[in-house]
């Protein structure tokens, strides 16, 4: 077994929002141009990625296992949505506009609150209601919705696991089709 087979799903998530923390802080200090795009586009796909995979295996077995799981599940699904919402306008408003700094600092301001409120909310309540192993497997099935997540934002997609699932891979497919048209083009310096 690899290290990140034995990775616990707190494990796995927690070091995720540590890389999220660290690419916002990476792209709001970055000097306009091609380095800071290409930083947000990491961003942008970790944090659609990220929050597609907790939706479809976190938050379901949250809700039933944690104390007042589906109020603190409802309540972060709220906070992603608004985050999805604003990540979206930051993509579609690009890394060169003059208001993107300031725009990201706010959202960097409300991911950041709302990672440390899964952190105290979330995940001290499914380590203390779950035994390792399935912690251990929530692990394995978060790699695997992470596979077929979108890689950006979708605000008008659904919050729930059964939206994910349904448009989550046809969307995931587009996204990844895109990103590869848009990695072959800046290869031949066509952007």
């Amino acid at each position: 077994m690899t290290t990140a087979q034995k990775q616990d799903v707190v494990e796995l998530l927690l070091d995720q929002h540590n890389q999220i923390k660290q690419l916002f802080s990476r792209v709001g200090s970055e000097p306009q141009g091609p380095q800071k795009r290409e930083l947000f586009e990491d961003l942008v796909r970790l944090l659609a990625v990220h929050e597609s995979a907790e939706e479809e295996v976190v938050h379901p077995i949250a809700k039933r296992k944690i104390e007042s799981g589906e109020q603190v599940v409802q309540n972060r699904r709220k906070e992603e949505d608004q985050a999805k919402r604003e990540l979206a306008e930051l993509y579609d408003m690009g890394v060169d506009h003059p208001e993107f700094n300031t725009k990201l600092a706010k959202l960097s301001n409300a991911v950041l609150q709302h990672a440390n409120r899964e952190e105290t909310e979330e995940f001290q309540s499914l380590r203390q209601n779950l035994s390792q192993e399935q912690l251990t497997r929530m692990a394995g099935a978060v790699r695997a919705a992470e596979k077929t997540a979108p890689t950006r934002p979708h605000p008008n997609s659904g919050e729930s696991a059964p939206a994910n699932m349904l448009t989550g891979p046809p969307l995931a497919i587009f996204d990844r089709a895109r990103d590869a048209v848009r990695d072959w083009r800046e290869k031949q310096g066509d952007r």
